[in-house]
């Protein structure tokens, strides 16, 4: 353990498993000091997030359903009477339905695509309107994109479009929030194998594209994006706010 976070409270909502880039986040925040608050849905994800919490050391796991304003202010009310003070955020929470995942891009449902802006989009800028609140001491919050809001990715669909919209909140969160010294950026994620990512049709042949085409040929490892989730949320990122930050292996700059 080093101290890049020590003394920090870091919110982390998304740790679904081991196989989750959030899962790699909270490790590397915990290998460098911070305090972590850890969220799952429901009582079905309960049980595993409270076992993950543990391998880290004692995490406070809270219930939180982003697509509920009642559930995120009470969630964020009681943060605040255990710890006071947030110093960083990180929002790595996406979803769609699994047909508007399969199909072609112009059948999305017009539910499936409120579904996916709410749960995928929209619901950064609750958390953070919130969040910024008890960021008195200024603070770091951090969500997860991926090229699929750039360029047309195959099976990536109505994802594409709200990781997009989530990148323009992104961009405007940070101009709102920047007076009151909280910074917001994305990691825009290579393609990495976890749970969320089977419902992408043809998955595996994106995986194989990256290693052949990629400038470092290989497809980042998870370890990787959580390093450099504890720089963004460190004090060494102190500059940086309205960024998409690629860790991808270089794959963003590849035309063909």
């Amino acid at each position: 353990m080093s101290d890049l976070l020590k003394d920090k409270n870091i919110v982390i909502m998304g740790v679904r498993n081991k196989w989750s880039i959030a899962w790699a986040i909270a490790t590397a925040a915990r290998r460098e000091g911070a305090s972590l608050i850890l969220t799952y849905l429901g009582e079905r994800e309960k049980k595993d997030v409270e076992v993950l919490a543990k391998e880290l050391g004692g995490a406070d796991t809270y219930q939180l359903d982003v697509a509920s304003d009642a559930d995120i202010d009470n969630f964020f009310e009681s943060v605040k009477s255990r710890y006071g003070v947030v110093h960083g955020l990180v929002h790595a929470i996406a979803y769609a339905k699994a047909e508007d995942l399969q199909g072609r891009f112009v059948d999305t449902s017009r539910d499936g695509f409120a579904l996916a802006m709410d749960v995928s989009a929209y619901s950064l800028i609750a958390v953070s309107r919130r969040a910024a609140g008890l960021m008195s001491e200024g603070g770091s919050i951090i969500t997860l994109t991926y090229m699929g809001s750039e360029k047309v990715m195959p099976g990536y669909n109505v994802m594409g479009l709200a990781k997009a919209a989530l990148e323009a909140g992104v961009r405007y969160l940070a101009d709102d929030l920047g007076p009151s010294g909280i910074r917001v950026n994305a990691i825009s994620a290579g393609a990495v194998k976890t749970l969320s990512a089977r419902g992408i049709k043809d998955f595996s042949s994106i995986l194989e594209y990256t290693r052949q085409k990629a400038p470092l040929r290989k497809n980042v490892d998870p370890e990787e994006i959580g390093n450099a989730a504890a720089f963004l949320l460190s004090d060494m990122s102190k500059g940086i706010t309205g960024e998409i930050l690629n860790v991808d292996c270089g794959m963003n700059i590849i035309g063909v």
